[in-house]
């Protein structure tokens, strides 16, 4: 009877869900070259010819009002300049756009170029001690920087932080965020949210103790540091066991989080606990595999919710908080849309964690839905067998029916539009439990990937309603997955990219693939849209890369090397 009427009220639910329109009704006014100033980083999502956030706003809906490239011109779209960045460990970063300037980096160096034309104005190369590759788990990558008042902010892999003048690149400050032969680096976007730099990191499975840090943009002293397991007199303490394992516990915070600047609340992402089978640290471990929200100026966490309770299937929580207003039968609501590795999509209230919906975007066994009442998930058979420790095929794989690449939510349709994975894993907890030593591997499981039916996709692309995870529509995967992010815009388009390096444009409503151009690489970065003189670009770039999971199927078949590509109409 519960599930019929959970069954019932999403139905409902769905039915009277619209969203907020959003226009492009705000200028960035600095036009000096030093900004952004925090009343520009606010509206970013409002000013069609810059962007200034990771996500194309705080609400990281990766939408965009402009309408000049729209379903009846994309026939028209060609690459306008392509610049190399030299670069062959792959490319995921994200572009931000002020004042006619393009600023991208990678792991080895940020770039600021003209946008409407690609030509370099300067490069700076970002140092970091070779021998810290080693502790990065899933590639050499850095996914963005972020600008403030006249600085470029950018992190390295061997966990430190930097500040760039941003007319010239050359070094304003550089700070130690932590130590990387402990397993610590950095591979996330920082960003700047009420005036504090803020930055995550990575090491979930070097049993580092994750944490997020702020720091004065203008020095680079760091004001606080939130650790994101409870250790003792903080609350949460009492879902760990009573010794030191949360000092190892995992829930890394390597993904950017969004920013809801009325209610002054940061939205952080956590990944999988430490090690990864959970049998040494009993108890739910929070805030393993968790959404905090918390404030910029104090990291003082307000409330949580925990995606995966005991988290041991690797199933990070690190994927983006998207914002949105939307209607929930007949109210507007606060919400934050988040897909999650573990299979699930969840609404929530995004002013005080309650969960609203969650329902399973992709094929899902180790639970059979998310209880309603208590926000946990309800683990099936095989869920339990695997706590056993026997052998078991577990659905989504550790890589998620989702991974890291952002998705888009368009205001106006109300859909999110996301790149799915459909594929499982043999997964067993080692009945030995591993030894803790600084910098090395710290996981006690036994993984592989389970074989792939040929017949069946690697996944989807598809149109999704965020309360009911139904699609509208999904663009079967047939040769290789993709890991690239997903951009929607106005002119009724979905742009994303594929591992064999073509830049695709969707009919946001059909799912017809409108137009593709193959670039020099594999995307799986995040595109973005911009508008310079009247004439609006997106840019992508490109560059295979990423840890081998999203590498799977390109060997001999795709080359590595990093680009940026920019398009627009011809004239």
């Amino acid at each position: 009877m519960k599930s019929w009427l959970m069954a019932a009220a999403a139905i409902t639910l769905a039915a009277c869900a619209t969203s907020t329109t959003q226009h492009a009704d705000y200028t960035t006014q600095s036009k000096t070259g030093t900004g952004p100033t925090a009343d520009e980083l606010i509206n970013d999502h409002r000013s069609a010819g810059d962007v200034l956030t990771y996500g194309m706003g705080y609400h990281q809906q990766r939408y965009s009002p402009l309408t000049q490239i729209n379903k009846s011109t994309i026939k028209r779209l060609v690459p306008v300049w392509s610049v190399s960045l030299a670069n062959e460990f792959g490319e995921q970063g994200q572009p931000l756009v002020y004042d006619g300037v393009l600023y991208a980096a990678n792991v080895k160096r940020v770039v600021a170029v003209e946008a409407a034309t690609g030509k370099q104005l300067w490069m700076t190369e970002i140092p970091w001690d070779p021998a810290a590759a080693r502790v990065v788990c899933c590639g050499l990558s850095n996914r963005g920087i972020a600008l403030y008042n006249g600085k470029v902010f950018v992190a390295s892999l061997d966990a430190h932080i930097m500040a760039l003048d941003q007319k010239s690149g050359k070094p304003v400050w550089k700070t130690k965020v932590t130590e990387w032969k402990d397993g610590y680096s950095i591979t996330s976007a920082p960003t700047v949210a009420n005036g504090v730099l803020m930055t995550g990191m990575t090491g979930g499975e070097f049993g580092v103790r994750g944490f997020i840090d702020g720091y004065d943009p203008e020095t680079g002293k760091r004001l606080w540091r939130r650790h994101t397991t409870a250790g003792p007199g903080e609350k949460g303490a009492d879902t760990w066991p009573k010794n030191d394992a949360y000092m190892r516990g995992g829930a890394s915070t390597w993904i950017t989080g969004s920013y809801d600047p009325e209610l002054d609340l940061v939205y952080w992402g956590t990944s999988n606990g430490g090690p990864w089978t959970a049998t040494p640290r009993p108890g739910d471990n929070l805030y393993v595999a968790s959404v905090i929200a918390f404030r910029p100026k104090t990291g003082e966490i307000v409330w949580h919710y925990q995606w995966t309770p005991a988290e041991t299937y690797d199933f990070d929580g690190n994927n983006e908080n998207v914002l949105a207003d939307i209607m929930v039968n007949g109210d507007k609501r606060k919400v934050l849309m988040h897909a999650d590795r573990n299979g699930f999509l969840y609404t929530l209230d995004r002013t005080s964690g309650k969960l609203i919906s969650g329902n399973p975007y992709v094929k899902v066994n180790w639970a059979s839905h998310i209880d309603l009442t208590t926000g946990r998930p309800v683990e099936t058979e095989v869920g339990r067998k695997l706590r056993a420790g026997e052998k078991v095929m577990v659905q989504p794989r550790w890589t998620g029916g989702k991974n890291w690449m952002p998705m888009a939510f368009n205001p106006n349709t109300g859909k999110l539009y996301m790149a799915m994975l459909e594929e499982a894993s043999i997964f067993q907890l080692n009945k030995d439990l591993p030894v803790y030593k600084p910098g090395e591997r710290y996981m006690g499981v036994t993984n592989t990937t389970a074989d792939r039916n040929p017949n069946e996709p690697w996944g989807y692309y598809g149109a999704i309603d965020p309360l009911t995870a139904k699609p509208q529509w999904r663009i079967p995967l047939v040769d290789l997955p993709s890991w690239s992010g997903m951009l929607s815009t106005g002119g009724g388009l979905v742009f994303t990219g594929k591992a064999s390096g073509e830049f695709l444009a969707i009919d946001e409503e059909s799912g017809n693939i409108l137009w593709q151009f193959r670039t020099s690489s594999g995307i799986n970065a995040q595109p973005i849209t911009y508008a310079i003189n009247g004439r609006q670009y997106v840019s992508v770039l490109s560059g295979l890369g990423g840890g081998t999971s999203s590498k799977r199927g390109t060997q001999g078949k795709v080359q590595p090397g990093g680009s940026i590509w920019t398009f627009a109409l011809m004239e």
